[in-house]
C-alpha cells in the first residue's frame, strides 16, 4: 500500500470513528478501519482491565471463527498468558521505549527469539489464521488495550512496515476512543438528573416519542407511570433543603428499584417533586403492580408523605394513543386524581368503564387550551383533544 493509500486509510478510520454515536460504534469503526487499512480479514479491539488482570475483547469484525461474536459478552484472556503485554507496556515503555506494534505468525518465533508468545501462536493456528499484527493502544498516557489484525493462512505475512503502520493506526484509534468517551459523557450528563442519577426530562421526551412510534407501528404496549412526591415543600420548609434533597434521592432509589421489575423500563425525574416510569413491552397489569410497589415503599421512607401515582397504558381502554403527548396527559390526569383523593394506590386511566373520569379529564378541551400542569416540551405536535 502506497503512502497516499495509507494516508487515505488513516483519514477514513478517523472519520468512521468520529461519525459513531456510541462507544460501541467507535470500537466497530476502529476495528473495521484498521482491518481494511492493513489488508487483514479479521480484526479485534480489546481493553486491558488491570483490576481483573485480563484482556477483554470489545469487538470482533471480519471473518469470524467458530465461537467468535461481534460484541462478545465475556471473551477475555488472563494477562499472564500474554507476557508481551508486560514487556511492551511496562518494561520497554518505562525504559524509554515506545509501545510499538509487533507481528506474530502461526509458525511461531524464529530460532533465537524468545517464544513467550506461544498463546497467540496457538490461537492463530486454532482459528485458521496465518499471522497477526498487534498494536498497543495508549490513552491518557496509560496503556488502554490493543488493536489486533490478522490474515488467513496462505496470505502474505505482515512485515515491519505493517507493524509501523499499525502503530500509527493505534494512535488514531486512541484519539477516536477519547473523543467517543467525551461525547458519551456529555450525552450522559445531558440526559441525567444530577441529584438522583435517574434519567431527566429530556431523556423521557426522546424515549417516549420512540415508544409511541413503536406502538403505532408494531402495536407494542407502552405504559407511563407519573409520580408526584407528597410533602416535599413541607420537608423543605420545616427541615431544610438538605433533607428535601435526601428525600428526592431516596425516592429516586425506590423508583429505580421498582422499575427493575419491568425489563427495560426507564426511571426518570421530570423535575421538582415529579418522577416517572416508562415501560415498553410489559403488560399494563405488570406496570400497575410495579407502581403499587412504588406507593408502598414511598410510605416507608420515613420522610415525606408518600407519593401520588397515575398510570396510563396503551393496553387499557383509553382510546387511540397517536402521540406521546396524549399518553403523558392520561398518566398526568390519573396522577392528578390520585393526588386529589390522597389515594394509597395508583390510579389507572381507563379502568372505570365508559366515560372513565380520568380519560375524560385528560381529553377536556380546557386542558388542551390551557395546558396541563406539566406540559411536554414544545417540540411535540400541537395539543389537540383525541377521541377517548
Amino acid at each position: 500500500m502506497g503512502e497516499d493509500s495509507r494516508l487515505a486509510a488513516v483519514v477514513a478510520l478517523a472519520q468512521g470513528m468520529a461519525a459513531a454515536h456510541s462507544s460501541r460504534g467507535a470500537w466497530r469503526a476502529a476495528a473495521r478501519g484498521a482491518c481494511r487499512a492493513l489488508g487483514g480479514t479479521f480484526a479485534a479491539l480489546s481493553v486491558w482491565e488491570r483490576e481483573l488482570g485480563r484482556l477483554r475483547v470489545l469487538v470482533n469484525v471480519g471473518e469470524l471463527a467458530e465461537g467468535e461474536e461481534e460484541f462478545p459478552e465475556d471473551e477475555s484472556y488472563p494477562v499472564y498468558q500474554f507476557a508481551e503485554i508486560t514487556e511492551f507496556l511496562h518494561e520497554r515503555w518505562a525504559g524509554g521505549g515506545e509501545p510499538d506494534a509487533w507481528v506474530e505468525t502461526a509458525e511461531g518465533p524464529p530460532p533465537g527469539r524468545a517464544g513467550y508468545r506461544h498463546q497467540r501462536v496457538a490461537a492463530l493456528r486454532r482459528r485458521g489464521r496465518g499471522c497477526c499484527v498487534v498494536a498497543p493502544i495508549v490513552l491518557h498516557g496509560r496503556a488502554w488495550g490493543e488493536l489486533y489484525v490478522a490474515r488467513p493462512v496462505g496470505a502474505p505475512v505482515f512485515g515491519r512496515g505493517d507493524a509501523d503502520f499499525a502503530t500509527v493506526l493505534a494512535a488514531v484509534v486512541a484519539a477516536g476512543i477519547a473523543q467517543a468517551e467525551r461525547l458519551e459523557e456529555a450525552q450522559r450528563l445531558a440526559y441525567t438528573d444530577a441529584l438522583t442519577g435517574l434519567a431527566n426530562r429530556r431523556a423521557v421526551d426522546a424515549r417516549l416519542d420512540e415508544a409511541v412510534e413503536c406502538h403505532r407501528r408494531d402495536g407494542a404496549v407502552v405504559s407511563l407511570v407519573v409520580c408526584d412526591l407528597n410533602g416535599l415543600k413541607r420537608v423543605n420548609d420545616t427541615q431544610g433543603h438538605a433533607v428535601g434533597d435526601r428525600l428526592l434521592e431516596r425516592f429516586g432509589m425506590v423508583l429505580s428499584l421498582c422499575g427493575a421489575m419491568l425489563p427495560g423500563a426507564l426511571a426518570a425525574r421530570l423535575g421538582g417533586d415529579e418522577f416517572c416510569l416508562l415501560a415498553v413491552g410489559p403488560s399494563a397489569d405488570e406496570v400497575v403492580k410495579a407502581a403499587d410497589e412504588v406507593c408502598r415503599r414511598a410510605v416507608e421512607l420515613g420522610i415525606g408523605d408518600g407519593v401520588a401515582c397515575g398510570v396510563a397504558s396503551t393496553e387499557d381502554p383509553v382510546g387511540p394513543v397517536r402521540s406521546a403527548r396524549r399518553l403523558f396527559r392520561l398518566a398526568d390526569a390519573a396522577q392528578y386524581r390520585a393526588k386529589a383523593e390522597r389515594a394509597e394506590h395508583p390510579v389507572v386511566a381507563g379502568r372505570e368503564g365508559p366515560g372513565d373520569p380520568v380519560v375524560r379529564l385528560a381529553d377536556e378541551p380546557s386542558r388542551a387550551a390551557d395546558g396541563e400542569r406539566r406540559r411536554f416540551r414544545g417540540r411535540h405536535s400541537p395539543d389537540r383533544p383525541e377521541p377517548g
